[in-house]
């Protein structure tokens, strides 16, 4: 697609790959409206970029997120293209379980892309046309130490944006799945792991904004990420958790 003149709604976009990706759009003559909960870091970004529309929202509340997509068709005219893009991190260690911390990233990642879905669904459906993308992550392709809450999340919405794509691709409407390696923002601050082939967040945005105006399936990156982390999908699963296995007592024990 054009972004020239296209309605596009982004979550998750008051810093980040979102706001990266937003101003990215922009750039590129899109009407974008931004979503996220910090509403002055909203503001912020559309003073700073014509072309940018505030909708405050949280990700996690159902009804404010249909709300919200109201509000979103009524101010930009018409929706194009929606990305949702709203997510947490946070390590998980097992040898203190932490139930609402799964919680939390069921609720940021995966229902927030439910309910963004549900949304947009409707209108688009009628209208025969548009486009949904989704940021999951290479982590959902297999399963790492520490990723028990974040990995499982990511991992049901590639399953989820995949089904959706089988599902829609009749009914007029794309369905992009957006599986970043590291992109250096404030969620991987805390990390204390080796982050190989990180990308910045610019760099990202130009990468995934050049993904979705091809209308492509899926958009994976840095190319090194992406060969190493298709590769790591066809090692047997006895091999994978005895190397895993490693890998996490080696970084525990640091």
């Amino acid at each position: 697609m054009s972004f020239e003149g296209a309605r596009v709604w982004v979550t998750g976009a008051s810093d980040g790959i979102g706001a990266a990706l937003s101003t990215e759009l922009a750039a590129r003559g899109a009407r974008v409206a931004i979503s996220a909960r910090r509403v002055e870091r909203l503001d912020q970004l559309c003073a700073a970029n014509e072309g940018l529309v505030p909708v405050p929202l949280d990700v996690g509340d159902r009804e404010a997120v249909l709300a919200a997509e109201a509000t979103v068709r009524e101010r930009l005219g018409g929706l194009d293209l929606a990305v949702f893009n709203a997510g947490t991190w946070q390590q998980m260690d097992v040898r203190a379980w932490d139930s609402e911390l799964v919680r939390r990233h069921v609720d940021t990642n995966l229902m927030g892309l439910v309910h963004g879905i549900e949304s947009v669904l409707p209108a688009m459906r009628r209208a025969g046309a548009g486009h949904i993308a989704g940021m999951a992550s290479v982590a959902g392709y297999r399963g790492f130490s520490g990723s028990e809450a974040y990995g499982a999340t990511k991992a049901a919405q590639i399953n989820m944006l995949e089904s959706l794509r089988v599902d829609l691709r009749p009914l007029g409407i794309d369905v992009s799945t957006i599986c970043p390696g590291f992109v250096r923002t404030d969620l991987i601050d805390a990390n204390r792991f080796r982050m190989p082939w990180i990308v910045e967040p610019d760099d990202a945005a130009r990468r995934i904004a050049d993904g979705l105006d091809r209308r492509k399936a899926e958009i994976v990156f840095p190319w090194q990420m992406m060969l190493a982390m298709k590769t790591a999908r066809l090692v047997p699963v006895r091999p994978w958790t005895a190397l895993m296995s490693r890998y996490a007592t080696t970084r525990r024990g640091q």
